[in-house]
């Protein structure tokens, strides 16, 4: 829980050191730049929140690798039509300084809800249950993924134990380990695709 708290923390450190002509740069996301690729991430903030007021007694059908079977490399039409929606919804703010801020808050109620949650809690999110704790792993692969994503042109990176986290939720999926020349940072590029690799196995996540 306290790993999803800093990872969301970096991305804020991230953001908020950025000059306004930086959110317009791309970023490893290709169809969004910084400040949409922020609101697709203010979103996953804001299903953490419903999710964690959604408790259910149904017992969980996703963990926190097998979560990631519903997002595969290529998302198709489902995909596209989410890029779109973030494109238009980021120009409905008058500049980055009040995404900024709904991202800070935001975040922090999502990362202390977490805190204050039991782990073994299931709730619903996304059509499935899910305990607290894998939850919370699929949401700091998700950050640490993106704020790889957002660093392309701007200064910034996950936390090592965020890298970490998302390696072995990774190793999970691929069912051996990653190669051992890839640190954190290249094993999670690769394996999410942002990196080419001649593995057919790989990406295991979009």
């Amino acid at each position: 829980m306290d790993l999803l708290a800093r990872t969301y923390d970096a991305t804020t450190a991230t953001v908020a050191a950025l000059e306004v002509d930086a959110f317009e740069r791309p970023t490893r996301a290709t169809a969004w730049n910084v400040a949409e690729l922020l609101l697709h991430q203010l979103g996953d903030a804001q299903r953490a929140l419903v999710a964690l007021a959604t408790p259910t007694g149904a017992p969980a059908d996703v963990d926190a690798a097998t979560y990631w079977r519903d997002w595969p490399p290529d998302a198709g039409d489902r995909g596209a039509a989410h890029a779109a929606w973030v494109r238009r919804a980021a120009t409905a703010y008058d500049g980055p300084a009040g995404l900024v801020a709904q991202w800070r808050d935001t975040a922090g109620a999502a990362a202390r809800a977490c805190a204050a949650a039991d782990p073994a809690t299931r709730v619903e999110t996304q059509g499935h249950v899910i305990t607290v704790a894998d939850l919370a792993s699929t949401l700091v692969v998700e950050a640490t993924v993106h704020l790889l994503d957002l660093t392309l042109h701007v200064p910034g990176a996950p936390p090592a134990e965020a890298l970490a986290h998302t390696r072995a939720v990774l190793v999970r999926l691929y069912g051996d380990p990653l190669p051992h020349a890839w640190d954190d940072t290249e094993a999670v590029l690769r394996g999410t695709g942002r990196l080419p690799s001649d593995d057919p196995r790989l990406p295991l996540l979009g």
